[in-house]
């Protein structure tokens, strides 16, 4: 198996427009691996893709994919999934009369991502409207439900907040998982415990995990929602992966490439970057 990391960044991406603090100087100036785009992997061999932020346009082509067979999508929020216009750069020639698609991708929807489609930011109706001129098919799975593409078993489930799936990935005895997104209160069960690759969120920070600074406010909301850097470490070692990679990275944190590099010296994981190749 080989995994792309295509964005490693969150909600918030790296350089942010209009920010001059020091990590967004520093990821104009010098680009990869400082600079982050959207969350995103990419299944080499069957062609996978997961997720769809806004520069998946940008990443695939930066990347030189070729071909997108498949997308399974995490969950319905919006740094994950409004790039799925992609699918319509993929495919679609209006210059041809009549119509026809130039290909078509098959886009995976499990069970609550599908549900929550129907309802949040009109995901279904767009999907449905490349469904119908022939750029995707969409095949809903329920929970439970797993997918083989190229000698790859993908299996969606549910992590703690359950609308959010995480995939476990396997082939040949290789095992990896990917969870995009949204592990609070998440203790990883059997079957995802032990595997060959861990990516994961990075967490945010409520303190500077390098100088110990509070960065958020201790009655914010959000720190009831988002897992932290030191609860995602907690998950790291309950994992017990041969490999782990955090991903989903915020501006916000304030800390850079090498910062980050420096953390995972510290604490015996690695930091995700745009363009990161993971072979398994």
């Amino acid at each position: 198996m080989k995994l792309e990391v295509l964005g490693s960044g969150g909600a918030v991406t790296t350089p942010r427009p209009a920010c001059d603090c020091r990590v967004c100087v520093e990821a104009r100036d010098r680009g990869l691996p400082y600079s982050r785009t959207g969350p995103s992997f990419f299944l080499h061999g069957p062609d996978v893709l997961f997720d769809t932020p806004e520069e998946s346009k940008a990443q695939l082509n930066r990347s030189g994919i070729p071909r997108v067979a498949a997308c399974f999508y995490s969950h319905w929020h919006p740094d994950h999934v409004m790039g799925r216009r992609i699918f319509e750069s993929l495919h679609a020639d209006w210059r041809q009369w009549p119509h026809r698609a130039l290909g078509r991708s098959t886009i995976y929807l499990p069970q609550q991502v599908a549900v929550d489609f129907r309802e949040r930011l009109a995901g279904w109706e767009h999907l449905a409207f490349m469904a119908e001129r022939g750029w995707i098919e969409v095949v809903e799975l329920r929970d439970g439900q797993s997918v083989s593409l190229g000698g790859v078993q993908i299996a969606p489930f549910r992590v703690a907040e359950d609308y959010v799936y995480a995939f476990l990935l396997a082939e040949r005895g290789k095992r990896a998982l990917l969870a995009p997104d949204e592990l609070v209160g998440w203790d990883p069960p059997k079957h995802a415990r032990g595997v060959d690759l861990a990516i994961l969120p990075m967490g945010i920070c409520e303190f500077d995990p390098l100088t110990g600074e509070r960065r958020i406010d201790a009655d914010h909301p959000v720190l009831r929602f988002e897992a932290s850097f030191p609860e995602t470490l907690t998950i790291v070692e309950r994992l017990g992966a041969a490999r782990t990679v955090l991903a989903h990275i915020e501006e916000l944190d304030g800390l850079s490439h090498d910062d980050l590099r420096e953390l995972g010296r510290r604490y015996g994981v690695e930091f995700a970057f745009d363009t990161m190749v993971l072979d398994i």
